[in-house]
């Protein structure tokens, strides 16, 4: 004859619906960290190729006027930087992979003395890949740099091209700052602002310098 349950032991509709919503949240836990890097990667690199791209190509357009030298100095920015990002994404979280694994295979071992082991499964999936954090990085820095060269291509006047490049520029950048105060939860006026107000700066000074620098070899 079964033992009858005790009252204390019993598993009210209260402690189900807790232990249900404690599952869901290690459940989002897990599935942030397991997407934090190449998330990470993406909205770095998505900036980047932005902002980048745009300053190249404004600072051609303070001494070039033709649309031609724009688009090309464009295009280049866009395959140097997205190969560079790529490439740097991968040696660091190549070289954060090779910590974690250094620290995983000294845990083992320590476990391995004191006679224990297991839970090792949940630790090596959620270790960074190198290699997805890299095409993460490369393909939002072509989506970002993609931006002003889109808004540049077919306008042939000098100063609405220049103009519709920093307006597109200026709307990728409040989307981008966004939907990083999405990520992170934190205000979103702020974030686009310091976001938009750092791209106007960038490209500002690049437009500057370039055409002091161009004005000045012109005058000798």
């Amino acid at each position: 004859m079964d033992k009858p349950q005790d009252e204390n032991d019993q598993i009210l509709p209260t402690d189900i619906e807790r232990r249900n919503e404690e599952a869901v949240e290690l459940e989002v836990v897990h599935d942030y960290s397991k997407r934090a890097q190449w998330l990470r990667a993406a909205a770095l690199g998505a900036n980047d190729g932005l902002l980048s791209t745009a300053s190249l190509m404004m600072g051609v357009g303070a001494v070039r006027r033709d649309v031609k030298s724009m688009i090309l100095t464009g295009i280049a920015g866009l395959v140097a930087g997205a190969c560079s990002m790529a490439i740097g994404e991968f040696v660091s979280v190549f070289s954060q992979y090779d910590t974690e694994v250094a620290q995983l295979k000294r845990v083992q071992k320590a476990r391995r003395n004191e006679g224990g082991g297991g839970g090792d499964e949940a630790v090596i999936e959620n270790l960074p890949n190198p290699m997805q954090a890299a095409a993460a990085s490369a393909l939002a820095f072509v989506v970002g740099a993609v931006v002003p060269l889109l808004a540049s291509a077919f306008i042939n006047n000098y100063h609405m091209r220049l103009g519709a490049v920093v307006a597109a520029v200026s709307v990728a950048l409040l989307g981008f700052g966004w939907a990083g105060a999405a990520i992170a939860r934190s205000p979103p006026v702020r974030s686009c602002l310091r976001v938009l107000f750092g791209g106007w700066l960038a490209m500002g000074i690049i437009f500057g310098l370039t055409k002091f620098i161009g004005d000045y070899t012109h005058s000798y």
